[in-house]
Formats: C-alpha cells, sequence, structure tokens
C-alpha cells in the first residue's frame, strides 16, 4: 500500500500547481517558481516552503526496501553502440525463479534513475517480473542524489543518444537471464514519452503503459504491434493537447489501446513521494498496468 503524503494536491492553488509542472519540466528555474509562487505564499507558508512541501520525499515513501530479501538487485552495464556507447541500469528478479519470466522496462521522469523508480523496479519484481530500470544519465555520470542537480544534467544529454540505450536496453533485455523473451514497458512523463517511443521502434514489444507522456511521432504510430494503456492526468493541458490526434492515428492504424484519466487528478498522480499522488487514481492505475503486463506478457502470442 502506496504511503500517502501529508498534503494533497487539493491543498495548493491550481496557479501553484501549475509553477510546480513548469519547474520540473525546465520552463522555468527555481528563481522562477519562487517569484510566481511568492504571491500563494500565507502565513507561515513561504515561496521556498511550497516548492519544499512539493519536492519529493523518497524514503518516507518507500514501498519495498532496497535489501529485501525476496528479491536480487543489482547495477548492471550493457552496450548501446548507436548511443552513448556504455548504459547502464537497475536491474531486480525475485530472489526464487522456478520458470523463466517475462521483463518489464522502467523508464524513469527527466531526472534519471531516482529512488523512487528503483522503488518502482522492486515492485514490479515482487509481481513476479524481471525489472530493469536504465539510468539515462549514466553517461554524464549517474543520477546524482538530487532532483535540482540531476535536471540540469538532463537538459545536456543528447535525446538522439539517450533514445537509442533505451532501444539498446529492450534488445538486451530480450536475451537476459531468467527471462522469457516476452517484454513491456512502462514509463513516467518524460518516461511516457519514451514508452510511446519505444512502441513504434520495437515490432516485438507486447504492450506499453505510458504514464503521462508525449504522445509518439504520429507518423510512426502504423508501425505499433504492441498494446497500449494510456495513462493521461486529468488537469495536465500541456501533455494532454497531444492526446486527440494521437488517439485518432491509433484507431485508423487499428492499435489496441485502453485510455485511463482519471477525474482531478494532476500530472505525476502515481507517485507517491509528492502531494500530486493520488491514492485511489493511482491504485487504479497501476493495478491497470499489472493487469496489462498479466494477460499480454504471460500468455502465448497470437501471432
Amino acid at each position: 500500500m502506496s504511503k500517502i503524503p501529508d498534503r494533497s494536491a487539493k491543498d495548493f492553488d491550481p496557479e501553484v500547481l501549475q509553477l510546480f509542472d513548469q519547474y520540473v519540466h525546465g520552463a522555468i528555474d527555481r528563481r522562477g517558481f519562487l517569484l510566481g509562487a511568492a504571491r500563494f505564499a500565507v502565513g507561515a507558508a513561504s515561496a521556498a516552503g511550497l516548492l519544499a512541501a512539493l519536492s519529493p520525499q523518497f524514503a518516507a515513501a518507500q514501498e519495498v526496501a532496497g535489501d529485501d530479501p525476496r528479491l536480487v538487485a543489482e547495477y548492471v552495464e550493457f552496450p548501446s553502440p548507436q548511443g552513448y556507447g556504455t548504459a547502464r541500469g537497475y536491474l531486480v528478479k525475485p530472489a526464487k525463479i522456478r520458470k523463466p519470466l517475462p521483463v518489464v522496462l522502467v523508464v524513469h521522469e527527466n531526472r534519471g534513475l531516482n529512488p523512487h523508480i528503483e522503488d518502482i523496479a522492486r515492485r514490479l519484481a515482487l509481481e513476479d517480473f524481471i525489472a530493469f530500470a536504465p539510468d539515462a544519465l549514466f553517461p554524464l555520470g549517474g543520477y546524482p542524489g538530487n532532483e535540482d542537480d540531476a535536471r540540469t544534467l538532463f537538459g545536456k544529454l543528447d535525446q538522439a543518444k539517450t533514445r537509442e540505450d533505451f532501444i539498446a536496453a529492450a534488445d538486451m533485455l530480450r536475451g537476459i537471464e531468467h527471462g522469457d523473451g516476452r517484454l513491456g514497458v512502462v514509463g513516467f512523463c518524460y518516461g511516457g514519452a519514451i514508452a510511446n517511443f519505444l512502441a513504434t521502434r520495437l515490432p516485438w514489444l507486447d504492450a506499453a503503459a505510458p504514464f503521462y507522456g508525449s504522445a509518439a511521432p504520429i507518423e510512426d504510430v502504423p508501425k505499433i504491434e504492441a498494446e497500449l494503456l494510456v495513462v493521461l492526468a486529468d488537469n495536465d493541458e500541456r501533455v494532454n493537447a497531444s492526446w486527440p490526434a494521437y488517439e485518432t492515428a491509433l484507431k485508423a492504424a487499428d492499435v489496441r489501446y485502453t485510455l485511463l484519466r482519471p477525474p482531478g487528478t494532476q500530472h505525476g498522480f502515481n507517485n507517491n513521494t509528492t502531494p500530486r499522488y493520488d491514492a485511489d487514481a493511482a491504485r487504479e492505475a497501476w493495478g491497470r498496468t499489472l493487469a496489462l503486463f498479466e494477460r499480454t506478457l504471460r500468455n502465448p502470442r497470437k501471432d
């Protein structure tokens, strides 16, 4: 059961949430957020306090400990000749594997492989999947330990190379020890966009669950063979603007997809480290994601 932050999105003015979304995604810097949020600071609540309240609390929200004896976790490097040359990710397997298991590729937000995404990978492994979460920031030294520095580093990546690193990760996972060759992908925000992208590049991908991620290039949608669970936040104009054209293209290409857009939710609602977390919506979205993977990854292909 996810731990619920002390405060929720309802405790913040919608304009503060918009400012935070702009800050998280690089549209404004820390100073820009503080200047914009200053007029919403009341009493003892300063603009800096609002930012602190909205920022991730990784330790408090962790669901599965890194040393959980039910799991075996390690960091693994793999070749990416079309990308940065060598990439790295967090590999988690159940400690007791009795038969080959399907694999889920976990794609982080625009801050690299932070503790929350590692926790997501461990949650999947407890569901009897092999989970692998690459760190796009590895070529620049890896996740630096805090979100501000991670965002700064992320802006320095060559995204063409980074996308190739994720493709290389998927290729590596096809032959991973104890894997059965079946692959799903789940991604959040930036990772949701990568999940959509991978669906256009990997004809053998079985399923993808992009959470509040930008659409794949419309011209590439006919290449999608995977089944999609498209998860959108209700109040997310930036991402949702791409949905109507994407849906039209998915229908035209006869792609199997389901849309989930829980009412009243904010971008990032599945992330239980911040007040934008919505426990009920996250429970439904995560349950639907697991159901997708159970149905598409554990059953024989209908090729």
